[in-house]
């Protein structure tokens, strides 16, 4: 494992996905929200912006109509594709996943990761297990499902006959018909609003280390629930394709996420890690 700011990866972007592909799951396009498109200002260069993290200069972007779930995947959902599929993700073939140390049992010897020592490579950390089989912290089922790969995420969206949503598709949805605004209810941070870190990070905590339910808060404008924070989601752009930087791009920030560290719990911010990257807190949202 590597060191990222927010989100550690696997860096192992090149290792082959050797399995079958699925299909024949259930048509789940029928239940995402329809979305007209058209043309929207996306990015930012306000002072809350990291200019690193490419997310300006802002730019005039046309998006088509497509549809988006209301929800990230849920750990009820992805059981059931999991049970009729047989499908193993990356972080169970692999072994290990990521998770934030805060979450993890105090006898726990994991091994940090050098950038981000409040993350730990756990053993037999998967979406069953969210802090590892050694934790009594277990998997819930209205929670967003966590420790999936966006590999693994494309294996559900082929059985559910969905598809991960385009960064383009993703900023369009999460601000919710606002312009120019770094949350998707407007201009002002609301801790009551969304599932970030309370207190300072990454000693106190006040409140949950967790995830809380896909369906928490109120939903934005057009209907989607917690775009920002909860959990890191999938999409299909690259960081940087111009510098040869492929890592995926997740969007919307996590849990974790702390004004005294993190600000990337905004409808413009992104981070990359590699496709095969899982952790305690990247999840997806399906689109069509």
């Amino acid at each position: 494992m590597t060191g990222g700011c927010c989100a550690p990866d696997r860096g192992r972007g090149d290792v082959p996905d050797e399995r079958a592909p699925v299909s024949g799951g259930p048509d789940a396009a029928a239940s995402l929200i329809p979305l007209t498109g058209g043309h929207f200002s996306m990015g930012s260069e306000s002072t809350l912006a990291y200019p690193a993290d490419l997310e300006g200069p802002v730019r005039r972007v046309t998006v088509a109509p497509f549809a988006i779930a209301a929800t990230t995947v849920t750990v009820s959902e992805f059981f059931s594709f999991v049970e009729h599929t047989g499908y193993v993700t990356d972080a169970e073939q692999f072994g290990d996943s990521l998770v934030f140390a805060g979450s993890l049992p105090p006898a726990d010897s994991s091994p940090e990761v050098a950038a981000t020592p409040w993350f730990r490579v756990v053993e037999g950390a998967t979406w069953r297990a969210p802090a590892g089989p050694r934790s009594t912290l277990a998997a819930v089922a209205d929670h967003p499902v966590t420790h999936v790969s966006r590999r693994d995420a494309q294996a559900y969206c082929s059985w559910s006959g969905t598809s991960i949503p385009t960064e383009e598709q993703w900023e369009y949805a999460a601000r919710g018909g606002l312009e120019h605004q770094p949350f998707p209810w407007g201009s002002e941070e609301d801790l009551d609003q969304m599932n970030t870190w309370r207190g300072e990070f990454p000693g106190s905590h006040v409140d949950t280390l967790f995830t809380a339910p896909a369906r928490s808060f109120e939903p934005n404008g057009y209907g989607l629930y917690n775009c920002t924070g909860n959990v890191w989601e999938w999409t299909m752009g690259m960081f940087d394709a111009s510098r040869r930087d492929t890592r995926a791009v997740i969007r919307g920030g996590s849990h974790l996420c702390h004004a005294s560290y993190c600000r990337r719990y905004r409808t413009s911010a992104r981070s990359g890690v590699t496709e095969d990257t899982s952790s305690s807190h990247i999840g997806f949202r399906v689109g069509g």
